[in-house]
């Protein structure tokens, strides 16, 4: 029997839920791969924002809900999540992450990871099984391994890469098709739509990403 795989959604779509390009492939490669996939999300409130013209609409949404959508109903509730039942863990990014998984939208540096995510995070690391983090994700794991100094990517942003490094973690830059594998910790990450261009560049270094990460498992 293969390895069982966390993904862990945040919402759908990019600007406030969980980057759906991203998602997609990541769910792709580890499909192609034949493992197990267990989709999660928070059952929290977030604020929409209309994907067509980018301003907030004042509405609200269930994360938990709409990531349904993405995993085509096949969900549960981050809170469910057990680093015991999993052989690892993967973020997609989509600013979602920044906003639902923790709050480094609007905290930076002093942000703090949803409890259920930070906890399965910390758990999978103690149980030596690894992460990947794609796009914005890195923040989130920054903050809630950054006593171990991760080594982890954002692509090039210096703001967003000062702010993981005052988390604790070290910066590499990397461009859109590679990624950065920190092999002591078990920690994947690629850019994505950090850098973009195309969703081909962002699912070539997506592929490998999850390649890499699952030579961990």
């Amino acid at each position: 029997m293969g390895p069982t795989i966390g993904v862990v959604l945040s919402g759908c779509g990019f600007m406030d839920g969980a980057e759906i390009h991203e998602s997609v492939c990541a769910l792709l490669a580890l499909d192609r791969a034949g493992v197990t996939i267990k989709c999660y999300a928070p059952n929290v409130e977030l604020d929409v924002v209309d994907h067509r013209t980018g301003k907030a609409t004042g509405e609200k949404r269930n994360a938990l809900t709409e990531a349904a959508r993405i995993a085509r109903g096949e969900i549960a509730d981050l809170e469910e999540a057990s680093a015991d039942a999993l052989d690892g863990v993967v973020l997609p990014g989509g600013f979602g992450a920044a906003k639902n998984l923790s709050d480094f939208a609007s905290k930076g540096a002093e942000c703090e990871v949803h409890p259920s995510l930070a906890k399965l995070l910390r758990d999978v690391h103690a149980a030596n099984k690894p992460i990947a983090a794609i796009c914005i994700a890195p923040a989130v794991v920054a903050r809630a391994l950054g006593e171990h100094h991760p080594s982890l990517t954002i692509g090039t942003d210096a703001g967003t890469a000062a702010a993981l490094e005052a988390m604790g973690a070290r910066h590499c830059e990397c461009p859109t098709q590679e990624f950065v594998v920190d092999e002591a910790q078990k920690i994947v990450s690629t850019p994505a739509y950090m850098l973009g261009p195309s969703v081909a560049h962002v699912q070539e270094g997506i592929q490998k990403t999850i390649d890499a990460f699952l030579k961990l498992v």
